[in-house]
């Protein structure tokens, strides 16, 4: 994602599911122990594409559109919640920040954005969710790093971010960590985070292209070791060099192919449709590379939905199940007149 910094962003059928758990100490367990009821049938199966389509929080609708919001200025749109396009399902509210404690997470609302009060914020978050929308705390981006590699900085991301949910009504967490991250014990704060929110959670991964490329990859070992629970990864399809699609073929970003062969690594490499969204810019001032016009989006998700609208990839099957879409950012898309939300946005709403 963006750099607070700088005016370009630089981030960079159903089945019996199965229940993923990874030995990770006693908190983990413990938090393990405490999901193991219903809400674990709307996992993720292990053997790859094929999974509930009810994965995550039944308040995000099946198809949804994501979008991220800046508590900075960027120039682009500095804009409150409440003004953001109506076309959003979820909200990514931009950044958490790190404190001095390892995993410690905190936000500060930036003076910038014309809030009176901090109470005008939250009362901004509420309006949002009374409107049927998710607002969740995104953490990371270009610049932000948290370190959270054993058991004390996997408690204290959890208690942190459990903590921001419960002073703003945030519904949940973004995990947009560009600088790596240690999949082991991000699955101990998740597993924590879950237990304490319950299973009305919103859980969303933004990855870079780099980081989904095959199941050994510490994000992509996140996303299955959480899949009973996560509820979209929004791969960011900008900032990227060329890479390997699901056939062996190598694919340069841009392009409609690249959007859909991509996506097909994690749609048959054990994520439920419903958990893979399509992360692109809403401008070409928004990301350094990557942007596609909102109708190349838009034939991307109906080739994998339905089959048309596909490049020179084609898929062996389709996946009508496919949560949707994602931007960087709502301020972007504000400053080009909501144009990308307007486009992607009803198209998302009436994917099959």
């Amino acid at each position: 994602m963006e750099s607070t910094n700088s005016p370009n962003g630089t981030d960079s059928t159903e089945g019996t599911p199965l229940r993923r758990y990874r030995l990770l100490g006693v908190a983990a367990l413990a938090g393990a122990l405490a999901l193991t009821g219903p809400a674990l049938t709307a996992g993720a199966n292990e053997t790859g594409g094929s999974a509930s389509s009810d994965v995550g929080t039944s308040a995000v609708p099946d198809h949804a559109l994501t979008g991220y919001w800046h508590n900075f200025d960027n120039g682009s749109v500095v804009q409150k919640l409440r003004d953001v396009s109506d076309q959003y399902d979820i909200i990514a509210v931009s950044f958490a920040e790190s404190t001095a404690t390892a995993g410690q997470i905190d936000f500060t609302l930036d003076p910038v954005l014309g809030y009176a009060s901090e109470q005008e914020f939250k009362d901004d978050i509420a309006a949002k969710q009374a409107e049927g929308v998710s607002v969740i705390i995104s953490v990371g981006g270009q610049n932000g790093t948290v370190t959270v590699n054993d058991d004390a900085s996997a408690q204290a991301f959890a208690d942190s971010t459990l903590g921001l949910m419960d002073e703003y009504g945030f519904d949940g967490v973004d995990i947009d960590l560009e600088h790596g991250i240690n999949a082991e014990y991000m699955t101990q704060a998740m597993r924590a985070i879950h237990a304490g929110a319950g299973d009305g959670l919103v859980y969303t991964m933004a990855p870079q292209t780099i980081d989904m490329q095959n199941t050994g990859t510490p994000y992509f070992q996140l996303a299955l070791d959480t899949s009973d629970f996560l509820t979209v990864v929004n791969m960011q399809y900008y900032n990227s060099g060329s890479m390997l699609g699901c056939d062996g073929q190598v694919y340069s970003s841009g392009s409609v192919d690249f959007l859909t062969a991509l996506a097909c690594i994690q749609l048959e490499n054990g994520l439920a449709p419903s958990q893979v969204g399509l992360g692109v810019p809403a401008t070409p001032n928004a990301a350094g590379s990557g942007y596609v016009d909102p109708g190349v989006v838009n034939d991307a998700l109906d080739c994998l939905t339905r089959g048309t609208g596909c490049g020179s990839f084609v898929p062996d099957r389709t996946y009508p199940d496919l949560r949707g879409a994602m931007t960087w950012s709502v301020n972007w898309d504000a400053h080009a007149g909501n144009a990308w939300s307007e486009a992607v946005g009803p198209h998302v709403h009436g994917l099959p």
